[in-house]
């Protein structure tokens, strides 16, 4: 059995943690003391150093990110997943430790919130982001997509349209087919190498029929951190039409060196703020996902109390505990020294596909997210995706999906790379013949990843391929 097939049970445990740990302190509060620096990154003076370096093993774990694809295309069709947004490391020591003890308590009826949970939370985004929330003001819930579709719910009826600046999260679309609202799309401008808000079509693209619009910062997938001017002035847009602002934050705390994230919920003008809710979770922090433990707050009691009616939270104890493991000094020194590395991944990924990889188009480096945008418009139009599209459609089984020239150029990748990316027309408007790569893993593992994409786009093998 090959390891893309599956992996041996006791190594998988070994490898996932599931021996005694020596580092991390779970449940331990984060200092008092204010640490986030100027810019808005993480503190600095970890007390420990954790290795990101080595390639960690998910094969055969049922994860969506390596065996769904294998699943998909086939075995042995993926060596690399660098497509769903979570990270290839292992986990926290702090919050596996959190984990292990809590199993040895044997008894899994229902939880009473601890308080600490949410003063956690408080403590966090205070500290790092100066944004003061009050626990009357925040709502727990199952991850960022029911708390979105929940306010959706709210404020825009059936039918109405939902503002988007595209390209943008492919899964925004999706909590709109759950709350039956419209997409209405807004391309960003792109000027010398990086987005921008394109103000003056955002805002004629408000109808009467507009009621939400939701935010991406840090932006998936372009990378963006929004600054408070650019916040400032949508905010005011909104504001003047009656538009609410869903301000998804949750790569908030992945910021690449000398940017700043700036929150929503701390722009000066209060009015503009009270017309918003901020969505923000640990899972895309710290890799728990799969825990399903989000959360939404709003300086704005009216907003918070309709938005409830559409709202309910089942939660699980071990995502409570996994974010209580996370946030704690060693947690936040995991972090530090994780983002550090990754900004390391966006400096490395950007010279070798310069100097590597001509076909492949980048853009500025991203401001935030660990993820990066990727134009393969020479690559699509090399190949002819159209056609491709064309032929695969012709030839498919009745009870197939027809497939556009975008998802072509993702198989394509996948066979003759053996790399799987997230193809860009999902993201919506002007997301064609691009792809989102996603370099949360280990540097051995994106040398991998970008060789074989940079092997697959040699001019021999081209040819063989066409």
């Amino acid at each position: 059995m090959s390891q893309h097939e599956g992996l041996n049970r006791r190594s998988f445990l070994r490898n996932a943690g599931l021996t005694a740990l020596a580092a991390g302190a779970a449940g331990a509060p984060l200092a008092a003391t204010p640490f986030a620096s100027s810019t808005g990154t993480l503190a600095q003076g970890a007390s420990a150093k954790y290795d990101f370096d080595t390639p960690y093993n998910r094969f055969g774990t049922n994860s969506v990110k390596y065996d769904q694809q294998i699943r998909v295309y086939g075995p042995g069709s993926v060596e690399v997943g660098m497509g769903i947004a979570d990270i290839d490391f292992k986990a926290a020591p702090s919050i596996t430790k959190a984990l292990q003890e809590r199993l040895l308590h044997e008894n899994w009826g229902y939880l009473d919130m601890p308080a600490s949970f949410i003063e956690n939370i408080i403590g966090w985004n205070k500290r790092h982001y100066g944004v003061t929330i009050e626990p009357s003001q925040m709502v727990i819930t199952m991850g960022v997509h029911p708390g979105l579709i929940a306010t959706l719910k709210t404020f825009s009826p059936k039918g109405t349209k939902v503002l988007l600046q595209t390209p943008t999260y492919n899964g925004f679309f999706g909590d709109l087919t759950a709350s039956q609202t419209l997409a209405e799309e807004v391309p960003l401008k792109l000027v010398n190498g990086t987005f921008q808000m394109d103000f003056d079509a955002f805002e004629k693209q408000i109808s009467v029929d507009t009621n939400s619009f939701i935010l991406c910062n840090p932006q998936n997938p372009t990378g963006n951190c929004w600054s408070a001017a650019d916040l400032l002035r949508i905010g005011e847009i909104c504001l003047k039409h009656r538009v609410v602002v869903l301000a998804d934050e949750i790569h908030c705390d992945w910021v690449t060196k000398g940017q700043k994230y700036t929150p929503f919920a701390s722009l000066p003008n209060k009015d503009v703020v009270n017309n918003s809710i901020t969505f923000k979770a640990a899972s895309k922090s710290f890799g728990l996902a799969a825990h399903k433990i989000a959360w939404f707050y709003t300086t704005n009691p009216d907003y918070l109390a309709r938005i409830k009616v559409n709202h309910r939270a089942e939660l699980n104890t071990l995502g409570i505990v996994a974010n209580q493991g996370a946030y704690t000094p060693s947690g936040e020194d995991w972090l530090m020294q994780a983002v550090d590395y990754v900004d390391g991944n966006h400096e490395f990924a950007l010279d070798f596909i310069k100097k590597n990889i001509p076909m492949v188009k980048t853009y500025s480096k991203a401001q935030g997210t660990y993820l990066m945008w990727l134009d393969m418009s020479a690559l699509a139009e090399k190949i002819n995706t159209k056609a491709l599209a064309e032929q695969h459609n012709k030839a498919k089984a009745a009870n197939e999906p027809m497939l556009k020239p975008e998802q072509m150029l993702e198989r394509w990748l996948v066979k003759y790379a053996k790399v799987h990316m997230n193809q860009g027309a999902s993201y919506g408007k002007g997301g064609e013949n691009h792809v989102r790569m996603n370099i949360g893993t280990s540097r051995k593992t994106l040398e991998k990843a970008l060789t074989n994409v940079a092997n697959a786009l040699k001019p021999a093998t081209l040819s063989t391929a066409l």
